[in-house]
């Protein structure tokens, strides 16, 4: 099978709507025609940033691919001080690696992501371009490819799993980038939402050897409100009786249901919901979008991975960095790669302001917003318009 970036879009589209139809409940099918329309056209304009949404449909239902692969870490001494046994990181790449190693381009997943869910932004034309780049898609630590709940052994499986950090994130990431394949200049990083946090970690972590940063929808430090949040999130899935503290049997599905809906009220703006632009999806009612988008993002998760990368989610902190004595100032002062910060106009997450004050702390940083009404997902390539304004941003960045 090709890689998705060298796949005809309407290819693309089909595989999406195949999926789709084959996996929707009852009450959903009289919605698929409008719904494939959606996919064909987001498809053909090269907005595969769908499947970050539906984040099931490559990376867990496609055979492998070229490209992917599974780095051995060995035990792990974590910043909890924890030994993470036998640890793991996945990945896949898109490119080829130039002879002197100077076109290296990191990209982590996203919450609840893997490594096949967010490949819109790479493709020939594109700011990740593997005709030009030698892209390295990296899944965090708990999203069930790299070491996570569900795959690691007795006795750190399940609710067991250590806690995991984004410097641990970073410095796993890091061994599969020097070991794996001997780089030691970095291009760019770039990543949304949780991406964007390892992006910014990468540059704190290692400032000598990252020459750009462009992370979107983000902040390096959660805050308060944020974590709140979370501790709501937290709360769906741990209060349904399925769940067990952690040693279900089966999955906690009225936990998992309710945990999206939850998520849905956050993930785009009011305006995004006031003018029911979901129906530009496809989806004919709120309830089927709940339903049809929310709920079918995270039913395909185990729920032990989702909790995990929440507190990941929940510990972020740039400047809990060694040498820093926890302040942000001093780790976002020390980054010395030619940084873009992108925040969406509407982002219920990461606000502009949060994201504005950090990037005055960045010097040199630039500052710039989506100008969209579709909250943190105008930085997950769901429509034309704002997956080609990020685009284009990261372009002039790489040609800084």
């Amino acid at each position: 099978m090709l890689p998705q970036s060298e796949r005809n879009p309407m290819d693309m589209a089909d595989a999406l709507t195949a999926f789709d139809s084959e996996n929707d409940p009852p009450q959903l099918c009289d919605f698929h025609p409008g719904r494939r329309v959606f996919l064909r056209v987001s498809a053909a304009a090269g907005v595969s940033g769908l499947v970050a949404s539906l984040s099931e449909v490559v990376g867990a239902a496609e055979s492998p691919k070229p490209g992917e692969g599974v780095f051995e870490l060995g035990d792990t001494v974590l910043q909890s001080g924890e030994t993470l046994r036998d640890a793991k990181i996945a990945y896949k790449t898109h490119g080829r690696l130039a002879a002197d190693r100077s076109n290296a381009i990191l990209y982590p997943t996203p919450y609840s992501a893997q490594h096949g869910d967010i490949e819109w932004l790479i493709g020939a034309g594109k700011a990740l371009d593997p005709d030009k780049y030698f892209i390295i898609v990296l899944d965090q630590l708990g999203n069930g490819l790299s070491s996570s709940p569900s795959n690691t052994p007795p006795p750190q499986d399940h609710s067991r799993f250590p806690a995991i950090t984004n410097q641990d994130n970073v410095a796993a990431q890091f061994r599969l980038v020097t070991e794996k394949f001997g780089i030691d200049k970095i291009a760019l990083v770039v990543g949304w939402s949780m991406g964007a946090q390892q992006t910014f970690q990468w540059a704190v972590s290692h400032p000598d050897m990252v020459e750009r940063i462009a992370p979107s929808c983000g902040t390096a430090r959660t805050t308060p409100h944020n974590a709140v949040f979370l501790e709501g999130l937290r709360a769906t899935l741990t209060l349904d009786a399925a769940w067990m503290k952690g040693g279900y049997e089966n999955p906690p599905v009225a936990g998992i249901r309710a945990f999206a809906r939850v998520y849905a009220g956050w993930g785009f703006s009011q305006p995004f919901y006031k003018r029911e632009l979901y129906r530009q999806m496809g989806f004919n009612s709120l309830e089927e979008f709940l339903v049809g988008f929310w709920e079918k993002r995270f039913l395909r998760r185990d729920a032990n991975n989702l909790l995990s990368m929440l507190r990941t989610w929940q510990l972020n902190d740039v400047g809990a960095t060694p040498g820093f004595g926890g302040s942000l100032e001093r780790a976002l002062g020390s980054i010395k790669a030619k940084a873009t910060l992108m925040v969406g106009q509407t982002d219920l997450y990461f606000p502009p302001q949060d994201v504005e004050a950090e990037a005055a702390l960045i010097p040199g940083a630039r500052y710039r917003v989506i100008p969209s009404v579709w909250g943190h997902q105008a930085g997950n390539g769901l429509n034309a318009v704002d997956a080609q304004f990020v685009d284009d941003e990261i372009k002039e960045l790489l040609a800084s």
